[in-house]
């Protein structure tokens, strides 16, 4: 079976972007000279599941970031909303997480990036993430989409490393216990 793993950055008060999906408030920060591991996250998976809101996100991007396999969740979108020269790159699905994992699992996927605020609560909920890297950005943004939601019960999290930058940007990377 596949292991969930997200890379988010979320700000002091636990959103992942503003209500309309927006992330200005994540350049703010003076990063360059800084390794956050994005490149080295990326080449340890093998395909990525996410949202509708984060791919309407990533679409306005520009240039399509990733090369690897994306499958977004969606009860709405299909393969007609997408630019044509996107069309064989991303798949919709609107199965559960845990069909989908099984699917994935056949079509011998082992590390599953796991992006996008609802998609990562339902991932969390089924019990298929395995580890997180949380940046946490220094901003208040007073509201927006949550990385979490409510749960119906504790998620215990064992801390494997915790990094500062000089941005004031700080890395901290969990292991899901139970997962």
């Amino acid at each position: 079976m596949p292991t969930g793993h997200i890379m988010m950055a979320m700000s002091l008060d636990g959103f992942v972007a503003r209500k309309d999906h927006t992330l200005d408030w994540l350049n703010k920060q003076p990063t360059e000279n800084e390794d956050h591991s994005f490149f080295e996250f990326m080449d340890s998976v093998d395909a990525l599941v996410m949202g509708s809101g984060s791919l309407r996100t990533v679409l306005g991007f520009g240039e399509w970031p990733y090369q690897k396999p994306v499958i977004v969740l969606s009860r709405t979108m299909t393969k007609q909303d997408l630019p044509k020269n996107l069309q064989d790159k991303i798949e919709f699905s609107t199965a559960s997480p845990e069909a989908l994992w099984s699917t994935l699992g056949e079509r011998r996927y082992g590390r599953v990036y796991v992006d996008g605020g609802a998609i990562i609560q339902s991932f969390l909920k089924a019990g298929l993430v395995q580890d997180m890297k949380i940046t946490l950005v220094p901003i208040l943004l007073g509201n927006g989409i949550r990385i979490f939601g409510e749960t119906e019960g504790d998620i215990d999290l064992e801390l494997i490393s915790a990094a500062p930058f000089p941005s004031g940007l700080v890395d901290l990377h969990y292991d899901v216990k139970g997962a």
